[in-house]
């Protein structure tokens, strides 16, 4: 790539979206813009089979689609590993300590996952004016979910289901993704919380008092109207299937014997 990396901050501890009730980070410069482009172009030049088309949006599944909750056992291209991965496993959960051993060294947010390491991408596109519907990621993953985000700024919604179980109609938080960022969300944020993007052309009301992650943005002065007009974004999904399926077991019926 062209150009110098960004600076990645010492541990994830000085990134945390401490307004929420639960774990999130929001690293606002995760990639550069060179990258972005590259990815961008890397995204637009996919095989048109690659591309599921919903009703208004479409999307990638990298290596490939989850059958019963279980994924393919194949490597991801390595345009979806460099820079991405290796940036997300060189960063500590919490700062070094002093004089800390190669085995006392901090983990990183992937350290305890089953591959220790994302094994799937889910790549989607947002046209202005679409979202999607509240929802949890679900047990398919391990509770660790890494978005990096191409293109625009948009607001991911953050929801709580009532005492009977239905969604409370207001969302709880909102976390503005810029372009090039990376958002974590782990622990009980990710199971017990849903989140959603809403259908609209743009969004509003944005004040450090409705942003959960204000202070961590990049870029506040774009958004002191306290608007950001939708335009298309993309999203990098990085997550780690826990059930894998060798390709070998797929094969096994036309082996003979």
């Amino acid at each position: 790539m062209i150009g110098m990396p960004p600076i990645l901050p010492a541990s994830l501890d000085s990134k945390q979206i401490y307004s929420l009730p639960a774990t999130a980070f929001y690293i606002s410069d995760f990639i550069t813009e060179e990258e972005e482009e590259h990815l961008l172009q890397r995204v637009k030049d996919a095989p048109k089979p690659r591309w599921k088309q919903l009703s208004h949006r479409r999307l990638q599944s990298w290596p490939s689609d989850l059958l019963r909750d279980k994924l393919l056992d194949a490597p991801l291209p390595s345009w979806l590993v460099e820079p991405v991965i290796t940036r997300l496993l060189s960063i500590p959960v919490h700062p070094p300590t002093e004089g800390a051993t190669e085995h006392g060294r901090p983990e990183n947010i992937f350290s305890v996952s089953p591959h220790r390491r994302p094994n799937h991408v889910l790549i989607n596109e947002y046209p202005p004016g679409v979202g999607i519907m509240p929802h949890k990621d679900g047990s398919a993953y391990h509770p660790v979910v890494c978005t990096v985000s191409l293109g625009a700024s948009l607001c991911l919604n953050i929801y709580k289901n009532n005492d009977s179980g239905t969604l409370h109609p207001e969302p709880v938080a909102r976390i503005l993704q810029e372009p090039r960022s990376l958002l974590i969300i782990t622990d009980t944020m990710y199971t017990d919380f849903l989140h959603g993007i809403a259908d609209i052309e743009q969004d509003v009301g944005l004040t450090a008092s409705t942003v959960a992650n204000w202070d961590l943005l990049r870029s506040k002065e774009l958004f002191v109207s306290g608007q950001n007009p939708r335009q298309t974004r993309v999203s990098l999904t990085y997550r780690d299937v826990i059930k894998v399926s060798k390709l070998g077991n797929k094969l096994g019926m036309f082996k003979r014997p």
